[in-house]
């Protein structure tokens, strides 16, 4: 009987997933959603000691797309709160969420937006 296919994406996602909760990053905590989609993360960032956010618990959504690593993934805050680079909808705007695409009305390198060679903790580092 044939395998069905799995995308490439989710073998990724899944040591992604492992890695970050076998070896948590300071700060950072993530799980599933729904245990069969890996697609779907619940996020939680705690604001770091003597800075405005500290003692705070920051809840958060991580969306990645099927083609993932090579689209980078969507990141919403369900928390509200105020930050330059948050929308009132709690999206959040940072270059290494952007595609890789020359925009020079933007204001970004494409040096400066989503890689596919990005790993999940420059990418938490970054959020």
């Amino acid at each position: 009987m044939a395998r069905p296919l799995v995308p490439s994406s989710q073998k990724g996602l899944l040591l992604e997933l492992k890695g970050l909760q076998e070896e948590p990053v300071k700060g950072f905590r993530v799980t599933l959603v729904d245990e069969g989609d890996l697609y779907n993360w619940k996020v939680a960032i705690f604001g770091p000691p003597k800075t405005y956010y500290e003692g705070g618990c920051f809840k958060a959504r991580l969306k990645f797309p099927i083609d993932y690593p090579y689209s980078p993934p969507a990141f919403r805050f369900l928390t509200k709160m105020w930050h330059p680079n948050i929308y009132e909808t709690g999206d959040v705007c940072i270059s290494i969420l952007h595609t890789p695409v020359d925009d020079p009305q933007s204001g970004e390198l494409p040096s400066e937006r989503w890689k596919p060679t990005q790993n999940r903790l420059a990418a938490s580092r970054e959020l």
